[in-house]
């Protein structure tokens, strides 16, 4: 593929900043390849586990020193990359500036509406983006907002596709706090749920492999044999969402996967950032909505609550399931972004 535009992916991941940028990328990564493009992906932090995913999913990947733009500048340069992909709060319009120059194309992957993004294209899915003055922030730029252009890997875009059981002949509930869970809920929340579950109900509880409480969380689902199922690092998120009956999780790339499943959900707002979408969730009629900035134990307590009422009310699941099914989301986001990306570079 020695003609293939080649696109570097400048994202990170930790136990701090989430894992949430890289599993966005990897969505996109797939669908680039898809079309003929090579991603390469060049962090400065990343878990040992999101690289070992993105080696075993046949992805390059360069670990970077600093944020010095001369030194993505140069690696750009020995990988012949024509685009770049930015996806982070942390490198500021100033690197932003300084990199620019060195590409064909520039995507930024923008939440905040915070910075100069000196950016050819903008990509924003929220409710409310387009909204946003990127005309300010990005001059010129082709903007990518709405839901047509969320970004979905393809074992989620399978489970989408593919036929799955009514709610009422499934027995599982899906409890999921992102890969690193920073607020730390899924402990109280494991210990919580699972001794009052009904009987025949399982909690499959998933947790990245790079969690620093993950000896904890191995220990609260150990207490719990025949209800709890921990998945590490799971490569089957499609297929335990399509099982599940419910889904607790927190704000953030998730909330698109459930819905895109049809899950009925309940999210957990746990950063200031994940408000828009929860709020948009609810009002559509999509989830149920807890605020959970606030003490760890009481938000806990308030999630059980939630959950027993919601497993125990069929009817409410089943008409969170139907409207979000008629929210229409097609899963082809990933593949228009890639489209415009390809496009802005005549390829």
């Amino acid at each position: 593929m020695s003609g293939a535009n080649r696109v570097l992916i400048r994202a990170d991941a930790s136990p701090a900043k989430g894992t949430g940028h890289i599993m966005r990328c990897l969505a996109l990564a797939e669908a680039l390849r898809d079309q003929g493009a090579v991603p390469v992906f060049a962090t400065r932090e990343i878990t040992e586990s999101l690289r070992a995913r993105l080696l075993a999913d046949g992805f390059d990947h360069h670990p970077l020193a600093g944020d010095e733009p001369a030194d993505l500048l140069a690696l750009a340069h020995r990988l012949g990359a024509t685009a770049l992909v930015v996806d982070s709060y942390w490198l500021d319009a100033g690197w932003r500036a300084a990199v620019r120059p060195g590409f064909g194309a520039v995507l930024a992957l923008d939440d905040l509406a915070d910075r100069m993004l000196h950016a050819d294209l903008v990509w924003n899915p929220a409710p409310g983006a387009a909204s946003l003055p990127y005309a300010t922030l990005a001059p010129g730029a082709t903007v990518l907002s709405g839901e047509a252009y969320l970004l979905l890997r393809r074992e989620i875009r399978q489970a989408a596709a593919a036929p799955r059981l009514p709610l009422a002949a499934r027995n599982s509930i899906l409890l999921t706090f992102g890969g690193s869970d920073p607020a730390g809920l899924t402990v109280p929340v494991v210990k919580r749920l699972a001794p009052s579950l009904p009987s025949g109900v399982r909690l499959d509880v998933v947790a990245g492999g790079s969690n620093p409480a993950l000896d904890c969380i191995r220990a609260a689902c150990a207490r719990f044999p025949g209800v709890v199922r921990l998945h590490i690092d799971s490569r089957e998120m499609g297929s335990l969402m399509a099982a599940a009956g419910l889904a607790v999780t927190a704000g953030g790339g998730t909330v698109a996967e459930l819905a895109a499943v049809a899950v009925p959900s309940l999210l957990a707002v746990v950063a200031d950032n994940q408000a828009p979408a929860a709020d948009d969730a609810r009002s559509k009629g999509w989830a149920a909505v807890v605020e959970a900035r606030g003490d760890r134990a009481d938000v806990a307590d308030m999630i059980g609550d939630k959950v027993r009422g919601l497993w125990s009310d069929l009817p409410a699941r089943q008409e969170l399931s139907r409207r979000i099914a008629a929210g229409g989301i097609d899963g082809q986001g990933a593949a228009r972004v890639v489209a415009a990306l390809l496009g802005w570079l005549g390829a």
